[in-house]
């Protein structure tokens, strides 16, 4: 999210780090790359200007303390950068606040009221049709009971598409051919009613661009049902052109607010950072990704603390509490820090993971995953092929992964290669995949086994609650690990070498593991050949038995 900006402030960051004071001379250096990552952002000239001249007038007149206290009372060493790090927080804070995510309904259960409307406009292309019903799933978990209006009826595939997402959200879709929108819409509204809906949010027609048509039918949209909220839909990717279509909008319909689309991809954000303050409207929600649960209220403080590389944990347990039973993952922090966690578990972990969005998106939440290094990424579609590796395991397999290593009447530690090449023929994937699987595996048991296993603490509230992750002391033990070690645990394929770590879960083969590593084995995991590889083998060896043969004969 919003990588140029962030590129940005680290780079300040790391021009600041070690620095005794704050000069004039200094700070003029961090801005430059701050203003370069805005201006590359697409952020709205004079918004970054003003900006910046706001960060160094508070930098210059900033009274910097070495020391402070936390909560706690305890004495911690803070530097000049920190400082500058924080009054730019502030400032992005407020360069997008302050929020007001509010929308104008009846009370629940209100009978007899009118119901409230949300209008629903934007360019073509911007998302719009996949936002409203992102916005009618979120009305819903309020007990709320919206009508959806297909009132784009200018695009039949708009009106497809809305009918197929409201029968996913067991919504009611109205839609009428032969009629312009603004009858569509009136004739929505008496039917809300009738229906006892109390909330209709209308999908109305955009275009490639702004055009005095469009924005005529709209009025005529809002003159007939008076809704009581206008939602501008803008897509993050068209950077400082969202911002001036928004003033547009706003000054032919007056605008409540926005919902800015497609700030997972590769956004460029200028309009996150320049539509509150060039419009004066605030921003009431964040599109995701593509699902209509994909919809998350604007917190500018999460945003910021994003950008800047401190991640946003309010924001990741509210992903969390919409997929995770509490119960049960106190149950899995408590086996997983333990190490004693199976495959059976190891699944269920990165199916969570799935239902919480990207990977990427998900740890750039943690605090401590904020600055990830440039060049670590991490591959989704991994997820799938682990758990289709180790769905094609038996139910022993999973439950006792050691059942994977066999001893020899020599008291060798092997792999058994026959189960190897089973689970991939079954799985479709390369034995050698396999391989990686099992080594990551038994790589994640042993580092939960040290973080578990790290000093003790009070819990940490919300992060208590996440499995696998019980305190922030031992989250952060992971912070100096390396890249690539932290990657391999998400299915980056550079793991899949070097030695590899006896396992430690229970079972009949615990002796027999424990014996093998009295003895000292600790073995490359056996590397699996393919098809190819084995026929140049078989005919190498049968060369040489030719060979040989010639050799023997010529003698005699």
């Amino acid at each position: 999210m919003l990588d140029a900006v962030a590129k940005g402030f680290r780079a300040a960051k790391n021009k600041l780090t070690g620095k005794a004071e704050l000069t004039e001379a200094n700070i003029d250096d961090a801005l430059r790359d701050i203003r370069v990552a805005l201006l590359e952002a697409d952020v709205e000239f004079n918004v970054a200007k003003r900006f910046l001249a706001r960060v160094k007038e508070k930098s210059l007149g900033e009274v910097v303390q070495l020391k402070a206290k936390d909560e706690k009372g305890r004495l911690l060493a803070v530097q000049p950068g920190d400082h500058f790090i924080k009054i730019c927080h502030d400032e992005l804070e407020g360069l997008m606040g302050p929020v007001d995510t509010s929308l104008v309904l009846p009370k629940p259960g209100s009978a007899g009221e009118r119901p409230a409307g949300i209008m629903m406009v934007g360019l073509q292309g911007s998302g719009k049709t996949t936002t409203t019903a992102k916005l009618a799933n979120f009305l819903i978990k309020q007990g709320r009971k919206p009508l959806l209006v297909a009132a784009d009826i200018y695009r039949p595939a708009a009106i497809e598409q809305l009918q197929q997402l409201g029968a996913k959200l067991d919504i009611p879709v109205f839609t009428e051919a032969g009629i312009k929108p603004p009858e569509l819409a009136k004739k929505a509204l008496a039917l809300a009613g009738q229906k006892g809906r109390d909330v209709i949010l209308y999908d109305t027609a955009g275009r490639l661009a702004i055009d005095e048509e469009m924005m005529v039918e709209l009025e005529q949209v809002k003159a007939e049902v008076k809704p009581e909220n206008i939602l501008l839909v803008v897509d993050a990717m068209i950077g400082q052109d969202g911002v001036k279509t928004a003033a547009e909008f706003d000054r032919r319909l007056g605008l409540s607010g926005f919902i800015l689309t497609k700030l997972d991809g590769d956004a460029r954000g200028g309009a996150a950072l320049s539509i509150k303050e060039v419009t004066g409207k605030p921003i009431k929600f964040l599109g995701m990704g593509e699902t209509v649960d994909k919809l998350e209220e604007f917190r500018p403080e999460g945003l910021a603390s994003r950008i800047l590389g401190f991640g946003d944990i309010v924001g990741l347990m509210k992903d969390f509490e919409g997929v995770v039973d509490e119960d049960k993952a106190e149950a899995d922090a408590e086996k997983i820090l333990s190490g004693s966690f199976n495959l059976e578990d190891f699944v269920e972990q990165i199916k969570l993971v799935k239902k919480m969005g990207s990977v990427g998106d998900l740890l750039e939440k943690f605090p401590i995953f904020g600055e990830l290094p440039e060049g670590v990424n991490f591959d989704d579609k991994e997820l799938v092929r682990v758990e289709a590796v180790i769905g094609s395991m038996t139910k022993s397999e999973r439950q006792y992964p050691e059942e994977f290593f066999k001893i020899s009447p020599q008291g060798q530690l092997t792999l058994g290669l026959t189960r190897i090449q089973r689970i991939a023929k079954g799985s479709g994937q390369h034995p050698n995949q396999v391989l990686g699987l099992l080594h990551r595996f038994f790589g994640m048991q042993k580092v939960m086994k040290q973080i578990g296993g790290g000093p003790g603490g009070a819990g940490m509230g919300l992060l208590s609650r996440l499995p696998g992750f019980r305190q922030l002391a031992q989250l952060k033990a992971m912070k100096g690990m390396d890249p690539s070690e932290l990657a391999g645990m998400f299915g980056m394929p550079d793991q899949m070498g070097g030695p590899m770590p006896m396992p430690g879960g229970k079972g009949s083969h615990q002796a027999a593991l424990a014996r093998a590593r009295l003895m000292g084995f600790n073995q490359q995991p056996t590397r699996v050949m393919s098809d190819e590889e084995k026929k140049r083998l078989r005919d190498k060896k049968k060369a040489e038995r030719q060979n040989k043969k010639k050799a023997r004969k010529n003698k005699r």
